[in-house]
């Protein structure tokens, strides 16, 4: 007698979607053909449909899971499951087991408990049967249908798991959501579609694993799995998923202002077989990070931390050097230092148990997409430990110096000085800390008119300025990096009976004029003589100056007790051609005391504002009815608009799309409209975006229910 022989194996992807949370991805619910996606920790139903009755003395079968083209079984990347005795029970103990629910003819009724701790990924199954006591004859089968296996948040066996319900729905289920840009004065939600439930975004995930070479036997690892998506969502040193750029030229290929969300990224990843995507910065990094994290069941969040220290020299300081003039010696008087202070910089923090620290370290990690610097000869960083990062603990893995000084370095002016043994002396250390605002979106609040969903987490990340919990976090920050303790030795100087006040700058609406205005007052009993440097510059948002705005210089003398107020005024006329991306500006005022040489210098920095489009839209639409969308908003300044563009997309209303506009003529009133098409049920956010040569970064959303 023959073996018995599979004809079929089926496992129901849409029935078992709701008990493994998945009913929300669209390669489940709007493919003809569903794909199988399943999370750690459940048990799955599936069937085998054989050539004739299962008779359980006589036939033996065995079923096999695999992940990954050389699957093993001490690796624990291939099971196998023996159907044997036809049990009914299925433990869901922490490792693979197999139980019977019944049959009907020909159909054997089976569940399967994944464990919570297998490697994620796309699993096969294949069926291998024989005669009960003989190995002469032996059937295979291999289904040709990919199994997804994902994290699972709700699990509590997984080291993602979540518990709060209202944090799941944010963290893993929400499809919309913030990337606050800006300044620390003026910080900016720029609304997003992460969309990782998208039909393209699952196998985008999963192309970018392959090429990131993590062994598949390391796949179970949040902790590593983690890591990975650091190394791959920037492209610097492998085939990831965006390409940087920060020079303003993005002609061969797509603006980082053009994204509205994810999904146009990897479909554009994936379509091309894993050419990486141009361009990205770091907003765009994170928020990918946001949706790959997500749609694997990583739970994850967008931080920004607005003024953000890249510490390249690992002193835990950040060092700017002047001349005797007042002007800034770029890289430093030798050329090798590359300190920088972003206006802003976007990192996402992931949520999981760290089995690798001490206790106390759990919860969130920060891990960040943006290529800084190497860490394991990579492109990535962390996952390092919120909590290690506020303790001051940089000893802990991973790159938990690097983020620590991210939030708390100070920034160290150095001036040129003759009387000095190696020719600078320090300035009074800043009181323009690093971290000065750590934002991101708030869990039970969506605004798509404003900003009313932010949420100031910067007490999660550090303590209190000038707090003894902060100067204890800096202490033990210092102990373990060596190069600190050398900068931290330098002595500033003491006689200061000048007070300088730099005015903090908010914000200024795009076209509009501004001063640069420093109050400065004699606490002496005797005359002092003043000389100050004030500029402006345009700048990146990674601190880099673009170009020299305006700059003035004063000389002037206070009598004992005296007030002035010095200022340099700034017109449009000034800026509008020296701009670059966010239209960020920089501001530095530097003194200088000629009888007790006291030298005091600050710096700030603004970004202007632009207009918001308005969507007009009604309310609430229904399935396959088509929805009229006019956008609009008015030209702020008197100067023509060229090489525009604009960008609308909304997840089950509309895909991305990207359509070249006309010039835009000084003052004029901006409309165009699209028709969207709902495809999906439930509360959809729209998002739109305009950009030009001259203004960048006008956006707009709203939400619409689709019943």
């Amino acid at each position: 007698m023959d073996p018995i022989s599979v004809q079929s194996v089926t496992f129901f992807p849409r029935e078992n979607a709701k008990e493994n949370y998945t009913d929300e991805y669209d390669l489940i619910t709007k493919s003809e053909v569903p794909t199988a996606i399943f999370r750690r920790g459940q048990t799955i139903h599936f069937d085998i449909k054989f050539d004739r009755p299962f008779n359980e003395q006589r036939d033996t079968v065995r079923v096999a899971f695999s992940l990954g083209p050389n699957p093993n079984v001490t690796k624990g990347t291939r099971v196998i499951l023996p159907l044997l005795h036809l049990q009914t029970e299925c433990p869901k103990a922490n490792r693979w087991s197999l139980g019977f629910k019944g049959r009907t003819e020909n159909v054997v009724h089976l569940h399967a408990h994944i464990p919570a701790s297998v490697p994620v990924g796309i699993w096969n199954c294949s069926v291998q049967t024989n005669i009960s006591g003989s190995r002469d004859k032996r059937n295979d089968y291999k289904s040709e249908e990919e199994i997804y296996i994902i994290f699972n948040p709700w699990c509590r066996e997984d080291p993602v798991y979540m518990p709060k319900t209202e944090d799941l729905n944010e963290y893993i289920l929400n499809e919309v959501g913030k990337v606050w840009v800006g300044s620390f004065n003026n910080p900016k939600g720029k609304t997003w579609i992460f969309g990782q439930f998208d039909e393209m975004v699952l196998p985008a995930t999963i192309l970018l694993l392959e090429k990131s070479n993590l062994p598949h036997s390391d796949r179970g690892s949040p902790v590593l799995v983690a890591r990975a998506i650091s190394a791959m969502i920037n492209s610097n040193d492998d085939d990831g998923l965006l390409v940087g750029k920060w020079d303003g030229d993005y002609s061969d290929g797509t603006s980082p202002f053009d994204w509205t969300g994810s999904t146009a990224i990897l479909d554009e990843y994936l379509s091309h077989g894993g050419v990486p995507v141009k361009y990205g910065q770091c907003w765009v990094y994170s928020a990918a990070i946001v949706t790959v994290c997500r749609t694997l069941g990583i739970p994850c969040r967008s931080v920004t931390n607005y003024v953000s220290a890249h510490d390249t020299n690992r002193s835990l300081t950040i060092d700017k050097y002047f001349d005797l003039f007042g002007e800034l010696i770029e890289s430093g008087p030798q050329g090798d230092c590359n300190d920088s202070c972003w206006n802003f910089h976007v990192w996402n923090d992931v949520w999981m148990s760290r089995p690798d620290l001490p206790r106390g370290y759990s919860g969130w990690q920060i891990i960040d997409g943006t290529p800084q610097e190497l860490s394991g000869n990579v492109f990535c960083c962390g996952p390092a430990s919120v909590e290690a990062v506020k303790r001051g603990e940089v000893g802990f893995l991973y790159d938990t110096p690097f983020v620590f000084s991210e939030v708390n370095a100070d920034v160290c002016h150095y001036q040129e000085d003759d009387e000095s043994d190696w020719g600078f002396s320090r300035l009074s250390i800043n009181r323009y800390h690093v971290g000065r605002k750590i934002l991101t979106k708030h869990p039970q609040k969506n605004d798509d008119q404003g900003d009313s969903d932010m949420w100031d987490v910067t007490d999660v990340y550090k303590n209190p300025e000038g707090s003894d919990s902060e100067r204890q976090a800096v202490t033990n920050a210092i102990r373990g990096v060596p190069r600190a303790q050398e900068h931290y030795s330098v002595p500033p100087k003491t006689a200061e009976d000048v007070s300088f006040d730099l005015i903090d700058i908010e914000t200024v609406p795009f076209g509009k004029d501004f001063d640069v205005a420093v109050d400065i007052k004699n606490n002496s009993t005797e005359v002092r003589n003043i000389t100050a440097v004030l500029t402006a510059s345009s700048i990146y948002y990674t601190g880099a100056t673009a170009e020299r705005i305006k700059a003035a210089r004063a000389n002037f003398a206070l009598k004992p007790g005296q007030k002035d107020l010095i200022k340099l005024h700034v017109k449009f006329s000034d800026y509008i051609n020296k701009l670059v991306d966010h239209s960020l500006v920089k501001i530095y005022a530097i003194a200088n005391v000629k009888e007790t040489k006291q030298s005091w210098c600050e710096e700030d920095d603004f970004v202007l504002t632009k207009p918001t489009i308005k969507i007009d839209v009604k309310e609430k639409g229904s399935l396959g009815e088509d929805i009229k969308a006019t956008f609009s908003f008015t030209n702020p300044i008197d100067v023509k608009l060229t090489n525009c563009k604009y960008t609308v997309e909304g997840h089950g209303l509309i895909r991305p799309k990207t359509v070249d506009f006309r010039d835009v003529n000084g003052k004029e009133t901006v409309t165009f409209t699209e028709t969207l098409t709902p495809t999906l049920a439930k509360q959809r956010t729209l998002v739109a975006s305009f950009s030009s040569k001259e203004m960048q970064g006008v956006q707009g959303s709203t939400s619409i229910t689709v019943e």
